[in-house]
């Protein structure tokens, strides 16, 4: 049997003018700013204008932790939000922006798949409306004020050993992490040590995606804590007067995107912060706008619920006000084999033993999401070599976990392919059983919010901080930060910080290497094992499939 690949379906696709998607949620072409003919942006005004309205019904969508054998988060929540509107629900979904490291290093698009994509999808995972060139250009624009500043005199007695705002770039780039800038002389300022990060570790990027509006981004900006003077007192980039033409350039990357499935739904792709460095979920400000505009909202969070979906409620649904009212858990037959111990190259033969071992991980992801109080319904997104044994196996341990797995099979037939997953999840939300709490108290002190996430959600039997890192925290919170929410940053194959762990381990501990404080956004950033916040490229990167054919089409973009 052969299929067509992503990016042939996605060539196929019968877009309608962006005009008449907006149409579908009442935007009329007068608050749509176009790119091109499948793309546009909603401006701020219309969007004020939406603030007396209900909000429809939120559902996110989070996985497993993912595997080489992938899990299909993105494609899920295409297929969900198509099916919904299959069967009658005036449905959007809300997803972030492709980010060009993954791109062209190992994980490739970020648009869907199969029949279940967003488009225009070359579009979206190369440049798209250029927000994140604007974020990277903001942020840079601080990094070279800061620089500026201690050139010229350095009014604000600026430590130039204490400079905490590193540059960033969209892209995979080991060699920038740790760097020294300002050589060759007196006419280059005073050189110093410091370092990239990949654009979506940026505070910049998390701000954008946190703010409610222009002003509250403006606000937030203002409050980024770039440098300490000698005596520890913290320098802002209010202080250095960035804020002001940091808005100017995030303008319109502030304005959520708009585009459609393949079956000519609504999508709002806007933000892109990772969730294994960063908190993982699109803008506030285009979820916001969907839930005015629909009557069903799917929203996907990064990686596994552990992280982006742990997130979304800690983090996102804190700040927003967001009450989510059914959580749509990912898992594939490939995924279980490969939590329980089959190798990639062994995945297309039968193995129900090794998915019901698998399963231990899909089992204490739904244990971690009922402690948020909403209810969650497994969706087996199918796979061609799967069995309908090994699909039983999944279906016999959600429903021993007080939980039910659905077969999904979207990728293949689109929203047609999900119609039971869409009702099912439909009757949930509409039932109001929902009962959403953030995971701990604003008021608990910093440790003890990381002890919480790492024994309750990764079971970790405990935390290792040095006192360095402690007295950071207390000197935090002394500071007036102590209510903030915690953002871990770790790595999104294991429940621990050991990549190579998979399933539902125990026994380990959660290593603390550094914390960092992001004022502006509202988190403090928890660095945890080998982590990094500027990715490397693999051994053989995506790129060097990508290329032009002689049509002057895109290749190898997955």
């Amino acid at each position: 049997m052969s299929f067509k690949s992503d990016i042939e379906i996605a060539r196929e696709a019968r877009k309608k003018p962006i005009q008449e998607i907006g149409a579908r949620l009442g935007i009329g072409p007068e608050h749509l700013v176009p790119y091109g003919h499948d793309k546009a942006k909603v401006s701020q005004a219309f969007i004020k204008g939406l603030s007396e309205r209900e909000d429809g019904k939120l559902i996110l969508v989070t996985a497993v932790n993912p595997t080489p054998a992938g899990e299909g988060k993105t494609t899920t929540t295409v297929g969900l939000t198509d099916g919904l509107n299959r069967i009658g629900r005036n449905a959007a979904l809300c997803i972030r922006e492709a980010s060009l490291g993954p791109c062209f290093g190992m994980k490739g698009g970020a648009a869907g798949g199969g029949r279940a994509q967003v488009v225009p999808m070359e579009d979206m995972n190369l440049h798209f409306t250029g927000d994140f060139h604007a974020i990277t250009s903001a942020h840079n624009l601080l990094s070279a004020m800061i620089d500026n500043h201690i050139y010229w005199g350095n009014a604000l007695g600026i430590d130039a050993r204490r400079v905490s705002w590193k540059r960033v770039l969209d892209m995979n780039d080991r060699a920038l992490r740790d760097i020294v800038t300002s050589l060759g002389g007196v006419a280059n300022g005073f050189p110093r040590q410091t370092g990239f990060d990949i654009t979506v570790a940026s505070e910049v990027m998390a701000i954008l995606c946190l703010a409610d509006d222009l002003e509250d981004l403006e606000e937030r900006l203002g409050r980024i804590i770039v440098a300490y003077t000698r005596d520890r007192q913290p320098i802002r980039a209010r202080d250095l007067k960035a804020d002001g033409a940091m808005t100017v350039l995030l303008k319109d990357a502030m304005q959520p995107n708009l585009v459609q499935t393949l079956e000519n739904n609504p999508a709002f792709v806007h933000g892109g912060p990772f969730a294994n460095i960063a908190h993982g979920c699109n803008s506030v400000i285009a979820t916001r706008t969907a839930l005015k505009l629909a009557d069903f909202v799917v929203t996907e969070a990064g990686f596994g619920a552990d992280l982006g979906g742990e997130k979304f409620m800690d983090i996102v649904c804190r700040k927003a006000g967001f009450a989510p009212d059914a959580v749509v858990l990912v898992a594939t037959v490939r995924a279980m084999k490969m939590n329980g111990g089959v190798a990639k190259e062994d995945l297309g033969r039968e193995d129900v033993e090794a998915v019901r071992k698998g399963c231990a991980n899909l089992g204490r992801h739904i244990e971690n999401l009922r402690l948020f109080g909403v209810p969650v319904v497994v969706a087996i997104n199918h796979f061609v070599t799967d069995t309908e044994a090994e699909v039983q196996a999944i279906m016999d341990y959600a429903r021993g976990k007080g939980s039910e797995a659905i077969l999904s099979r979207h990728w293949e037939l689109g929203g047609a392919g999900a119609e039971d997953l869409a009702r099912r999840v439909a009757e949930i939300t509409e039932s109001g059983e929902s009962d959403f709490a953030p995971l701990y108290p604003d008021d608990m002190p910093l440790f003890e919010k990381i002890e919480t996430i790492a024994k309750r959600i990764y079971r970790a039997d405990g935390v290792v901080a040095d006192r360095k890192i402690r007295d950071q925290l207390r000197a935090w919170e002394e500071a007036g930060y102590g209510n903030l929410p915690v953002c871990m940053a770790k790595t999104q194959y294991s429940f621990s910080t050991d990549p190579a762990l998979r399933g539902a381990p125990t026994g380990f501990e959660i290593p603390i290497r550094e914390v960092r404080l992001s004022a502006g956004a509202g988190f403090v950033v928890v660095v945890c094992g080998e982590i990094m916040t500027m990715p490397g490229l693999p051994r053989h990167p995506a790129a060097e499939n990508i290329r032009l054919n002689e049509a002057g089409e895109i290749e190898g973009l997955f």
